[in-house]
């Protein structure tokens, strides 16, 4: 049939996967109006330092009004810790669209771009924090012998937080390897609706994940292969959604007589303490 012959409908909306980074009680998602978080953030580590026992019943007593402890790391004097200062930087995300200005409004192409991001910025955004940090960071967990299955390999990455951490972490999982989640009970679904492991972490299965699966340093997995990451907690701060141009003119290229808009929204996504990496099979 010929092109000119067919009725114009609405576009076909999609939902984001539903244990995706923005759309899963797994992430804490604080919506901020205050531009200079959105240029990154800086904090002191809480949880990374080891609480540590005392079993001498006569050493250190209370010191009074003197500082606990003393200097010389002598054998039965108490350890201290100094916290780290961690970071997060800003990850800008953008959708645009373009087209002709016969037939396409400007209310129509600002519409169009900002629904793209609406649908998109949840894989976007999971792309960017996989690059941006994971592969940045972690620790490689696996073995020379090479990958493991996928239930060692969540072992091995809960072991590697509960050392470092002990609170509740998130796996981070590419949606190709997602199936094999359920094949050993590896995650549930809970009370909240997120999914979590027997030890209790969250889980996040991530399309962008998918989109990138690459190893600590940027490595793309080996075919049959995905890589699987930890973290401590997530906390995404989002800014508001930016249209550019905001206003009808400024959208038209007089020189090819095209509409182009543009919107942006800016992202802070921060963890804590360790970050470890494994590569397991999934075929």
């Amino acid at each position: 049939m010929a092109a000119g012959l067919r009725k114009s409908v609405e576009a076909i909306n999609g939902t984001p996967l539903p244990h995706g980074i923005l759309n899963t009680p797994c992430t804490d998602v604080r919506d901020v109006g205050d531009e200079h978080e959105l240029l990154g953030v800086e904090w002191l580590a809480l949880g990374c330092c080891p609480v540590r026992s005392w079993t001498d019943p006569c050493g250190d007593e209370s010191p009074g009004e003197e500082s606990p402890g003393d200097e010389s790391g002598a054998p039965g004097t108490k350890e201290f810790c100094r916290p780290e200062t961690e970071h997060a930087e800003p990850i800008t995300l953008y959708a645009g669209a373009e087209c002709s200005t016969i037939g396409w409004s400007y209310a129509e192409a600002r519409e169009h771009a900002e629904a793209t991001l609406a649908l998109g910025e949840q894989q976007g955004l999971e792309a960017a924090f996989w690059r941006q940090k994971l592969t940045r960071d972690a620790v490689d967990l696996t073995p020379a012998e090479g990958p493991l299955s996928i239930a060692q390999g969540i072992a091995v990455l809960e072991g590697c937080l509960a050392e470092s951490y002990g609170g509740v972490g998130v796996i981070h999982v590419p949606a190709g390897a997602a199936a094999l989640l359920g094949c050993c009970d590896l995650a549930r679904e809970n009370a909240t609706g997120g999914l979590s492991t027997l030890a209790g972490n969250c889980v996040i299965i991530g399309a962008g994940y998918s989109a990138e699966n690459t190893g600590p340093g940027g490595t793309p997995a080996d075919p049959g292969t995905a890589w699987l990451y930890i973290t401590g907690p997530l906390v995404v701060r989002r800014g508001p959604s930016v249209t550019i141009p905001d206003r009808p003119g400024p959208s038209v290229n007089i020189r090819n007589n095209d509409r182009r808009v543009l919107v942006e929204r800016t992202y802070v996504v921060g963890t804590t303490c360790t970050v470890c990496a494994v590569n397991v099979q999934i075929c």
